[in-house]
């Protein structure tokens, strides 16, 4: 169990390392000029690297075949994320891919059971 907890908390520290990565795509202006003096786009590189860590620990105690498609529970907050901070729409499209990746996760859990 503590497997699952710590590959789901990388995925949603991971998820807040894509917003800072597009606010930091977003300060760049399209110059790579500010790529070193980029706060958000470093912020966001850390936040991956730090989600990396608590998969790491989480896959090391657990199955890998359950545990790697929870990552992409990851993609559920980065829509929350972008509808929150960016005011992205929900279309048809983003929620029937939600409701796909719930079911697949819980199918992939169930048939681990």
């Amino acid at each position: 169990m503590s497997s699952i907890i710590l590959v789901l908390f990388g995925s949603f520290i991971g998820s807040f390392g894509a917003v800072f990565l597009k606010l930091g795509a977003e300060y760049m202006h399209g110059s790579l000029k500010r790529i070193f003096s980029n706060y958000w786009l470093a912020t966001g590189i850390v936040l991956y690297l730090l989600s990396s860590v608590f998969y790491m620990m989480g896959v090391a105690q657990g199955q890998l075949t359950v545990l790697y498609p929870m990552v992409s529970i990851g993609y559920i907050w980065a829509i929350l994320w972008a509808r929150l901070f960016f005011k992205e729409p929900f279309t048809r499209a983003k929620i029937g891919g939600l409701a796909a990746i719930i079911v697949g996760v819980a199918l992939i859990n169930l048939g681990n059971a």
